[in-house]
């Protein structure tokens, strides 16, 4: 993308089939879409395979900008995302944690594969949160295996250029199957949550095993208030409980992945943020969501993965409800609008050295990159009013996490094995290669892994 982009410059057109693509790569165009013309730009780009798993664009993700989206960003950033949510669910997300640390001391010596035990770390979290007074024991974990599946086949499907979207004369023959297993997807996503909404409905008024409500009763009573200007309905709840569930797990431990790759590539690195955290929690105790505003070289490490290796590389498409100039051309009604964040934060005009990871350039208290778009230099979650509603959530649970595993082990690659930096073309910027690594604890008294 970055050879594309200082060849053609910052705006580019580029024609798939039908379908004309206006691609972005600069801050200063960015800036033009994403906040000069924000209301322009504020629909979706909504692909074949993404209309089919959202119950027609049911959700936050997909949705035109209009009061029906209004109402579900509204309801997912006050029920779910606030300060005081989140501050609510904290003993689910130190416990899941805790977990992954027992489990992970558990195979000390042997092969860690660091992706899949942090999207179970973060599948556990979200589901806790979602429903976790409606489903306990055997039930609960038959669901999450379930949906390890469905999100796993969904991003897959979501990543694959689909000649219907390009071609929209033959796009009833679906000629690569993807629309037909995205529906397929959907009625396997849909039992599950007939089946959990079920369960929530029959525990509907009772306080379930001392627990407070959860986000799907939450949903639920939103629903039966019915609100006659913008009524939220059955599939609404479905489509938006799918998005939080795939959103808070994939792009999160493909990120951390990331992270511990560029932390074993740099040792350097990796033993100041240890340093840090032996000041700030010490060698005697756990890491605790307290200890987290206090750990600014993570934060910076942070930062500086998703600078290099944004999550969504291209963000999520956008298309202009009306014609509108960009960058002095004409962007046509209809054209799907890619901002090039994965560019954009590659750039050498505008970064210094951009393909070193140097954590030390986001260390300055004078920074304005922060995580939700402010500098159009630095937009991993995007910015404007589409920007990823799941901020909060994802800041908490990347801090968390790489803090606990860099506090309690010590890390590195099996012997005879290399590591390999390659990325794989997706939605999802991920690994070619699968980071597998060795585990060594850090603490030595064991009850701090118990």
């Amino acid at each position: 993308p970055s050879t594309l982009a200082q060849t053609y410059g910052p705006i580019m057109n580029v024609q798939l089939g039908r379908k004309l693509c206006v691609v972005i790569s600069s801050p200063g165009l960015a800036k033009e879409v994403l906040k000069d013309h924000d209301v322009t730009f504020a629909n979706r780009d909504t692909t074949a395979a993404a209309l089919a798993i959202s119950h027609g664009v049911s959700n936050v993700a997909f949705n035109s900008y209009g009061p029906e989206w209004r109402m579900l960003r509204k309801v997912a950033a006050q029920e779910m995302m606030s300060s005081a949510a989140l501050d609510s669910y904290y003993k689910l997300r130190r416990q899941e944690v805790r977990k992954t640390v027992r489990d992970l001391y558990a195979k000390v010596g042997t092969r860690i594969n660091i992706a899949n035990t942090n999207f179970q770390t973060n599948l556990n979290v979200v589901t806790s949160m979602l429903w976790g007074g409606s489903l306990d024991g055997d039930r609960r974990r038959a669901v999450m295996v379930e949906f390890e599946q469905v999100i796993q086949q969904l991003v897959e499907l979501l990543s694959i250029p689909n000649v219907s979207d390009l071609f929209p004369v033959v796009a009833w023959l679906d000629l690569q199957g993807v629309v037909r297993r995205m529906k397929m997807l959907s009625e396997w996503s849909d039992r599950i949550f007939d089946s959990v909404i079920d369960q929530r409905t029959r525990l509907s008024g009772v306080e379930v095993k001392g627990k407070s409500k959860d986000f799907l009763q939450l949903l639920l009573q939103l629903k039966d208030a019915e609100d006659p200007k913008t009524p939220l309905t059955l599939d609404h709840v479905k489509a938006v409980l799918l998005d939080i569930v795939t959103g808070a797990t994939d792009t999160t431990s493909t990120t951390v992945e990331w992270a511990m790759t560029k932390l074993i590539e740099n040792p350097e690195i990796m033993r100041k943020v240890q340093e840090e955290l032996d000041q700030v929690v010490g060698m005697s105790d756990t890491v605790e969501e307290s200890h987290l505003p206090k750990l600014h070289y993570l934060r910076a490490v942070i930062k500086e993965t998703m600078r290099l290796y944004p999550p969504v590389p291209f963000l999520v498409p956008r298309t202009p409800s009306q014609p509108c100039i960009v960058g002095g051309y004409m962007v046509p009604m209809g054209a799907r609008v890619m901002v090039n964040a994965w560019a954009i934060q590659r750039d050498p005009e505008v970064w210094d050295n951009p393909f070193e990871f140097r954590p030390e350039r986001f260390l300055s208290t004078s920074s304005r990159f922060d995580w939700y778009g402010n500098d159009f230099r630095y937009i991993p979650f995007g910015s404007g009013r589409r920007v990823c509603v799941g901020i909060p959530m994802a800041e908490r649970m990347l801090m968390f996490v790489l803090a606990e595993m860099l506090h309690s082990f010590d890390w590195q690659l099996p012997e005879g094995t290399k590591l390999d930096l390659t990325e794989k073309f997706g939605i999802v910027l991920k690994k070619t290669i699968p980071l597998v690594v060795i585990t060594t604890p850090r603490l030595s008294n064991p009850n701090l892994y118990a």
